[in-house]
């Protein structure tokens, strides 16, 4: 008798520990139409971005300054951004967004930024949604491209390339409008 109560009980224990393993799964394929995603589109976005460092109210803010004074590419400083994205080269131009993130000058013998920013959109379906772009900017190329790495919003699962060309850069003050060709895959 002693022996089946035994038997009972673990019996009883394994169908437990066996049931609460099959009620955590780590990662199983899904059907993307649960998710609400139909057929993949092809999207270009083109904007300017305003890298606003003088004035009153600057969007850039060098939060950590170069090791080196002497350095001529500011090697590793870290500058935090909140620039606005217009429709046109003018920053009075119609906003359509905002980049938010930062760029770090990140190469030794030339001006190479690191730049890590989501593109939020603020204008028509797109309100909201964002685009993450995170890659290198070798700033004096004439034309830089930096891969997009995700988003949110109608830009779940998105990726794609960013190509930026300096449109207008004031020497003096560092400011700059940088024209953004946003070319990328979403749902």
């Amino acid at each position: 008798m002693k022996n089946i109560i035994f038997s009972l009980i673990f019996l009883f224990f394994a169908g437990i520990s066996a049931g609460e393993e099959t009620d955590h799964i780590f990662g199983r394929p899904i059907d993307r139409k649960l998710l609400g995603l139909k057929k993949e589109k092809l999207s270009h976005f083109k904007f300017y971005w305003h890298d606003v460092i003088s004035g009153p109210k600057p969007t850039s803010i060098m939060v950590v300054p170069p090791v080196s004074n002497t350095s001529f590419n500011f090697f590793g400083s870290v500058t935090m951004i909140d620039n606005p994205l217009t429709l046109g080269p003018n920053l009075t131009s119609k906003l359509v967004g905002r980049a938010q993130g930062f760029y770090a000058s990140a190469a030794q013998q030339d001006l190479g930024f690191l730049m890590l920013m989501n593109l939020v959109f603020v204008e028509g379906k797109y309100n909201g949604s964002t685009l993450t772009v995170l890659g290198r900017n070798p700033a004096m190329s004439a034309v830089r491209e930096m891969p997009v790495t995700g988003g949110s919003g109608l830009f779940r699962f998105a990726r794609g390339y960013a190509q930026a060309k300096t449109h207008w850069l004031d020497i003096k003050t560092g400011d700059a409008t940088v024209e953004y060709n946003v070319y990328v895959f979403h749902y």
